[in-house]
């Protein structure tokens, strides 16, 4: 079985999450996914997520291309989470080109593309505006 490992905040989830999620799935058999810890988007993002960690564990996990979500509570983790989980594949989008290839030597490191014009941050944004 190849397992593919992928990590996101998955903040208002949005077509461009379900597509990258669906990209990934086709690379292996058994797709897990580490969900941003409310902390861990704080400390990024000097913000906390629009839904706590609990429901977009929730959100991720019912998607039927998603087999398997922890969360993901350090970025310095990753080698140990890939190690953990067994992985044969890290993806991540494309916009994270290069900076994942330290782990060449535990799985196989995959940049796909993301989905153009959709962006959390914008939809946010726009959102605040109607409010």
């Amino acid at each position: 079985m190849r397992k593919v490992i992928t990590f996101g905040t998955f903040d208002v989830l949005h077509i461009g999450h379900v597509n990258i999620l669906k990209r990934a799935k086709k690379l292996g058999d058994y797709l897990i996914v580490g969900v941003s810890s409310d902390a861990l988007n704080f400390s990024k993002k000097q913000r906390y997520p629009v839904y706590p960690e609990s429901e977009r564990l929730e959100i991720i996990r019912s998607l039927s291309c998603v087999d398997e979500v922890f969360i993901e509570d350090s970025l310095e983790l990753k080698g140990e989470y890939i190690k953990k989980f067994k992985a044969d594949v890290l993806v991540m989008g494309d916009d994270w080109l290069g900076r994942f290839d330290e782990y060449n030597d535990l799985c196989k490191v995959s940049y796909l593309p993301r989905t153009s014009g959709v962006s959390t941050t914008e939809l946010i944004s726009q959102i605040k505006k109607y409010n």
